[in-house]
């Protein structure tokens, strides 16, 4: 099915029967992805009063819970609401769900015990380009970054300088396959998270940052549109379902 979509006065054609999904899957196992030292998720069925939930065990249906973090075991999208003393929902903050997108990779460069990705990667991966919505892949790139258990392993992250440059880009949604903008460890100064949302001036309710996503190989680098899927759950972040469509 082939859609036609106006941006900035130019129609462009998404072929909407090839999605390329950048998600990472919720799994009740160990082998989910995860950060922030929380145990894996579980996904369990539900007991109460001899019954469990599970048509292999006697049950109607299959009835189960489900316990996570949406910041350390999933794909997610946050909001400002995410650092700010006032509750803001993802929910009541994200209304539109399509964008220009730009997916870049850069491999993240040393800097004393760490690996940063940095102003300069960026201008040159994205140039003059103008984008609502940015996408970074970060190498190297294997399949086990579904898996990996980032806590205490001190992941790469963003440079602030290279997140405010992103702002005055103009780029309202940022994508990355890492599990924070920011450093593992950094005292909560969270410098990155602070100035994308513009939090100590003109704060950006409409910004939005989507953590743990998964980029294959086999995606490359340019411009697509995005459909920026989020469970509609009232809180800071939730689990999002990014979906990328080539664009003609």
């Amino acid at each position: 099915m082939i859609a036609t979509v106006k941006h900035n006065s130019r129609n462009y054609k998404i072929d909407l029967s090839k999605p390329l999904d950048i998600s990472i899957p919720l799994q009740g196992t160990d082998q989910n992805v995860s950060a922030w030292y929380l145990p894996p998720p579980t996904i369990t069925p539900h007991e109460e009063e001899g019954f469990v939930g599970m048509v292999s065990a006697g049950a109607s249906v299959n009835f189960n819970n489900i316990w996570f973090n949406p910041h350390s075991h999933v794909t997610h999208t946050e909001c400002a609401g995410h650092i700010t003393k006032q509750i803001h929902s993802i929910n009541q903050n994200l209304k539109q769900f399509f964008f220009l997108a730009e997916l870049i990779t850069v491999a993240p460069e040393k800097m004393g015990d760490d690996f940063v990705v940095s102003k300069k990667q960026l201008q040159y991966a994205l140039g003059n380009k103008k984008r609502k919505a940015v996408v970074i892949r970060t190498l190297p790139n294997m399949e086990n970054k579904k898996s990996t258990q980032y806590s205490h392993t001190n992941p790469p992250y963003l440079q602030e300088e290279a997140v405010v440059f992103l702002r005055n880009k103009g780029v309202d949604h940022l994508l990355l396959d890492l599990p924070s903008v920011d450093r593992e460890k950094d005292e909560g100064v969270l410098a990155g998270h602070h100035a994308f949302w513009d939090v100590h001036g003109s704060i950006r309710m409409q910004a939005t940052i989507t953590e743990f996503i998964y980029v294959p190989n086999t995606i490359t680098d340019g411009t697509y549109f995005l459909n920026l899927q989020v469970a509609p759950i009232e809180n800071d972040a939730s689990p999002s379902r990014p979906i990328l469509y080539e664009i003609s």
